[in-house]
């Protein structure tokens, strides 16, 4: 069968089955990235390109991200914090004095500079101020 006929019968392009690559080829710096990697694990692509351009190799910042994870080079997240799993219920708004009590502390300044705080001690049903200590 020709070309033509079986392209046709799959449906694609003559073109894209004679399309040949042009891209340049990046051994040297897939090479030295890797070698680079190897003695420094915990550097991300960013750094590696700056430590290429001072070995004086010139490549772009996009090419090199390419290659970075061409090669599987991607350094590996640190775990973030634990969060609470599900939907929490929502606090109850309080219905009779000393029901729910909230604490805070707070800051100010004097004038002559001095700084004091003070830890407040709330009901949350009249939102008075049942105490303060220093």
């Amino acid at each position: 069968m020709s070309e033509r006929r079986a392209c046709k019968a799959i449906g694609c392009c003559r073109m894209t089955l004679r399309y040949e690559t042009s891209r340049p080829d990046d051994r040297e710096v897939r090479e030295r990235m890797k070698a680079i990697a190897q003695k420094r694990r915990r550097f991300g692509y960013r750094r590696l390109l700056v430590m290429l351009r001072r070995e004086g190799l010139v490549v772009n910042h996009k090419k090199l991200f390419r290659l970075y994870r061409e090669e599987k080079l991607a350094v590996r997240r640190r775990g973030g914090r634990k969060r609470a799993i599900g939907t929490r219920a929502p606090m109850l708004v309080p219905l009779w004095p000393d029901e729910r009590w909230s604490l805070d502390f707070v800051s100010d300044q004097l004038t002559d500079g001095r700084r004091f705080r003070i830890l407040a001690v709330v009901d949350d049903c009249t939102r008075e101020c049942l105490g303060t200590h220093r």
